[in-house]
């Protein structure tokens, strides 16, 4: 029997239509296989990771046949420490069954900064070099000096802090300044219908302090606005540099300033003649 006939014989037929079933057996048994490893056609809906607690994280992604893994920190002062700020996929990405969320979170202490060197500096531009290195001017406290409003000293919590030294970022310094050798006097600025932050600005501009703080029901450091501050301004009234300025707090800055400027200068005349 040559080749040609042994192709087209009936064994040759036999044998290979059995070997082609078996194939198609195994790749059917294959493909199901593969399918039910890879929950083919099966997926997960990401959930929404945001603000979740560092220490949560595992336990909610396991809930949900996920695995959460924390991959970068970053510094946020304006969020909780240790909560999810971002993730990887995206919320409502769908995805395979323990699929890897790759997560960053606020950092857990604070952004360390060196201390800028401010003696010597204008009070002006001490505030500015804070602003600069992420810090806040504290409280100015005024002793006489030759140098008008030059920063003598800088302390943080009662003590003076040198150059170099690691602080917190967002921390507040507190400035020690030259107030001349004569008893200058300033005049109060007009801070009515100002937000807070623009108000504290102005002070500190004009070598006031921020004394007590009020807020109305509603208002908040970040959404405040001045409705009423004492000593109130007066183009006549002069203090000491340094001195407390009082501030109340009202959500927003919808209120007739002028009128309300007469009202207190008003009530400051009744008192003085009390």
């Amino acid at each position: 029997m040559n080749f040609v006939n042994f192709i087209f014989s009936k064994v040759f037929l036999k044998q290979f239509m059995l070997l082609v079933a078996i194939i198609v057996v195994l790749l059917v048994f294959i493909n199901f296989w593969l399918k039910s490893y890879t929950n083919h056609g099966k997926y997960i809906t990401v959930p929404d990771f945001s603000g979740l607690q560092y220490d949560k994280v595992n336990d909610y992604a396991e809930q949900r046949d996920l695995q959460a893994v924390i991959i970068d920190s970053i510094y946020d002062n304006s969020k909780v420490k240790g909560s999810v700020v971002s993730q990887d996929p995206l919320p409502n990405s769908l995805v395979k069954k323990n699929r890897k969320i790759y997560l960053t979170i606020v950092s857990l202490s604070k952004e360390m900064i060196k201390m800028p060197d401010l003696k010597d500096l204008t009070l002006r531009q001490a505030v500015a070099t804070l602003e600069t290195y992420g810090l806040k001017p504290g409280s100015l406290t005024y002793v006489p000096h030759i140098a008008v409003n030059a920063v003598l000293k800088q302390e943080y919590r009662g003590r003076e802090i040198s150059k170099g030294s690691l602080i917190e970022k967002g921390s507040k310094i507190n400035l020690v300044l030259g107030s001349g050798l004569k008893d200058e006097k300033i005049s109060i600025p007009f801070l009515l219908g100002k937000s807070r932050e623009e108000a504290i600005n102005l002070l500190h501009t004009a070598s006031l302090n921020v004394g007590a703080e009020f807020y109305e029901e509603g208002a908040t450091e970040s959404k405040a606005f001045v409705y009423k501050q004492k000593p109130v301004f007066s183009a006549s009234t002069y203090v000491n540099m340094g001195t407390t300025i009082d501030l109340w707090y009202r959500p927003k800055a919808d209120f007739d300033i002028q009128m309300m400027q007469q009202q207190l200068l008003q009530e400051q005349n009744n008192a003085n003649v009390k």
